[in-house]
């Protein structure tokens, strides 16, 4: 069990390296622009990826950056068979990384609360 689950991590790293090169200089979709792919899951039967991406636009650009991919899914997909040495080349699944976003609102909201508290401290000393 550990030697394939071991396989599964190097196919997903190898996917997502693949593809991060294959969207940086293959890709001609407008709407997909400066994305950062952030992991990629694969399932135990390697036939789907799940990858996860950020970006640093706007809400409201994040539903086209979403089409896009979708669009370019097939495409990607057969580029990745031609890259990797896979029985199986996966069906892939683009989701929006939230993490990082919400890991900024934390740390802004513990700023807030941390420049709230300060002028606090000097009136009780």
């Amino acid at each position: 069990m550990p030697k394939d689950y071991s396989r599964s991590l190097r196919i997903a790293d190898q996917i997502q390296r693949e593809l991060a090169d294959l969207i940086r200089h293959e890709l001609k979709d407008p709407r997909i622009g400066m994305i950062t792919l952030t992991g990629v899951e694969v399932s135990q039967d390697y036939s789907h990826a799940k990858v996860f991406y950020t970006t640093l636009r706007s809400d409201s650009d994040n539903f086209l950056i979403s089409n896009g991919l979708e669009h370019a899914g097939g495409f990607l997909r057969s580029q990745l068979s031609h890259r990797l040495q896979l029985r199986v080349i996966p069906q892939l699944h683009f989701i929006y990384d939230e993490s990082i976003e919400r890991g900024v609102r934390l740390s802004q909201l513990i700023d807030e609360a941390v420049a709230a508290e300060a002028p606090a401290k000097p009136d009780e000393n």
